[in-house]
C-alpha cells in the first residue's frame, strides 16, 4: 500500500510543475523574507528619532553620481592570455614542496640551544661544563670563580655544585671471585 500512495504523491507532485516555476519565475517583485521582531523594533525606533532618513536614501545624491562619473580607470599591465601563461613545474614546486629532504640532525642536549644567553643565566653546555671543571679541579674551579666567570650568583652556583654531578659510573665489588658456581652451597642445602 506504501508504494501506491507514493507513486500517486509524486504524480500529484510532478503535475503542472512547468506552469508552477513559471508562475513563481515571472513575479515582478519576490517577496522579501519576513522580519525578526527585534529588527523591526530597531527600525520603528530609529525613524522616530530621524523621520528624515527615508527621504534621504530614496533621493540622489547629485554630488556623489557628479564624482562617480568622472571616475575613471585605467591599466598599465599588458593583457596575458590565459592559456599561455603556465608557471612552470620548478616554480610551483618550490612552493609546495621543501627543497632539503635531508633528516634534521638532532641537537646534542636534546634541544636548540640559544645563540645568545642574558646575564644571569646559562645554558645547558656552558653548566656542563663547570660542572666536569668543578670535579677536576676544584681548587680552580670553586664557586667564586664559576660565578665571576659565566655572571652567576654565587649561591646558585653552590646550589648547581651541591645537586648535580656528571655521570659517574661505579662498578661494585665482585665477592664471588673465586666460586666457578655462586650459591650452589645455599642450594644443595634446600634440596637435602
Amino acid at each position: 500500500m506504501g508504494i501506491v500512495q507514493s507513486l500517486v504523491s509524486r504524480q500529484f507532485n510532478k503535475f503542472n510543475v512547468e506552469n508552477r516555476a513559471q508562475k513563481i519565475i515571472s513575479q515582478d517583485k519576490p517577496k522579501p523574507a519576513p522580519k525578526f521582531d527585534s529588527n523591526l523594533r530597531d527600525l520603528e525606533r530609529v525613524l522616530q528619532e530621524y523621520p528624515e532618513l527615508i527621504n534621504k536614501q530614496n533621493k540622489k545624491d547629485e554630488l556623489l553620481d557628479d564624482y562617480l562619473k568622472h571616475v575613471y580607470v585605467t591599466s598599465t599591465r599588458s593583457v596575458c592570455k590565459l592559456s599561455t601563461f603556465e608557471p612552470t613545474r620548478q616554480r610551483q614546486l618550490e612552493y609546495a614542496l621543501p627543497l632539503d629532504r635531508s633528516a634534521v640532525d638532532d641537537f646534542e642536549f636534546g634541544h636548540l640551544e640559544p645563540q645568545k644567553v642574558s646575564k644571569g643565566r646559562c645554558t645547558l653546555r656552558q653548566a656542563m661544563e663547570f660542572i666536569s671543571n668543578h670535579q677536576t679541579d676544584p681548587s680552580q674551579w670553586n664557586a667564586a670563580a664559576i660565578s665571576k666567570r659565566y655572571d652567576l650568583k654565587e649561591n646558585l652556583v653552590n646550589d648547581i655544585l651541591k645537586h648535580f654531578k656528571p655521570f659517574e659510573l661505579h662498578l661494585p665489588e665482585n665477592k664471588q671471585k673465586g666460586k666457578a658456581f655462586p650459591n650452589t652451597s645455599n642450594q644443595n642445602k634446600l634440596l637435602n
